[in-house]
């Protein structure tokens, strides 16, 4: 079972002005092939399908534990969609064309198919394929496919980080950069106990590293780049039986926290009239209220 928490994993600037097609760039980081939901879909089908889980648990938990992380960087992408798609349209009468600006922009799903959020799409519309997800079972090939995986992520990111100035994307691509690096880390370091090769010779890769990006150095500032998560559960302990040593890239001390991120509060998004979102109106409203009332 996954436990949800009704906070997002960091505090996501909300913007004066949106920026629709700045979001259209962040969908790949939700539904492209290297998005969000394909490392989260990855790492879930691995952890359900893992055989072994005793007599391998350290890979086990590792796997798992990046798990209920990567649910977290789904909706914290989805989140910054849906923040980026403020103010891009005008409540109105109908014949006065409030979604007129829809016409114009480069993804019109976020006008027609949902109320200007989160698509579960890449940057061109193409729906999220399951197709993505590798499982092969054996161990040391889907831990390379991960170790890969998590470098296409972060390409994706660093290019998405300089296609838009918008504070939300930034600060999202910047905290991606840092935890996806960390789980880069991870892998590399779960293919050394498992191959005995020092795959974290090769890091970073792309050859660039975070202290680059000005959004990402608050997060490596806070430690964020050196620790993983047992999410509160005992059960994830032995992570620390491989995230352990030296960071290959900053030389700072590997931390298994016993525990979860702080977290943030789960932006609460204005009604869209004009997108008929959520579609209940004042009467409606009273209605449902003394519904409700009437089950206490």
């Amino acid at each position: 079972m996954i436990k949800r928490v009704n906070k997002i994993q960091i505090e996501l600037p909300r913007p004066e002005h949106g920026d629709m097609n700045g979001a259209s760039a962040v969908q790949e980081l939700l539904g492209g092939k290297f998005g969000e939901m394909s490392t989260l879909n990855n790492y879930m089908f691995q952890s359900f399908n893992f055989r072994g889980k005793k007599k391998l648990k350290p890979f086990y938990d590792l796997v798992a534990s990046i798990t209920a992380e990567e649910f977290g960087h789904v909706e914290l992408v989805a989140n910054t969609i849906n923040l980026m798609s403020f103010g891009n349209t005008f409540p109105g009468d109908p014949d006065s064309t409030p979604l007129q600006n829809g016409k114009d922009a480069r993804y019109s799903l976020h006008f027609t198919t949902t109320p200007q959020t989160a698509y579960p799409g890449d940057s061109m519309g193409r729906p999220w394929n399951g197709e993505y997800v590798t499982n092969t079972g054996n161990l040391i090939a889907d831990l390379l496919h991960n170790y890969l995986l998590e470098i296409g992520a972060r390409t994706h990111k660093m290019r998405v980080y300089e296609m838009t100035e918008h504070p939300t994307a930034r600060t999202l691509t910047g905290y991606l950069l840092v935890r996806g690096g960390t789980h880069i880390i991870a892998y590399a370091k779960a293919l050394e106990v498992a191959t005995g090769v020092d795959v974290g010779k090769m890091l970073p890769v792309p050859r660039l590293d975070n202290s680059k990006f000005d959004y990402a150095k608050k997060f490596m500032d806070q430690g964020l780049y050196n620790v993983l998560y047992t999410w509160g559960e005992p059960e994830y302990r032995d992570i620390s039986k491989i995230w352990k040593g030296k960071n290959p890239e900053t030389g700072q001390q590997l931390t298994v926290i016993d525990g979860m991120p702080e977290g943030a509060p789960v932006p609460d998004f204005e009604e869209l009239p004009e997108e008929f979102a959520p579609g209940i109106d004042r009467d409606d409203y009273e209605r449902i209220l003394k519904r409700l009332m009437s089950n206490l």
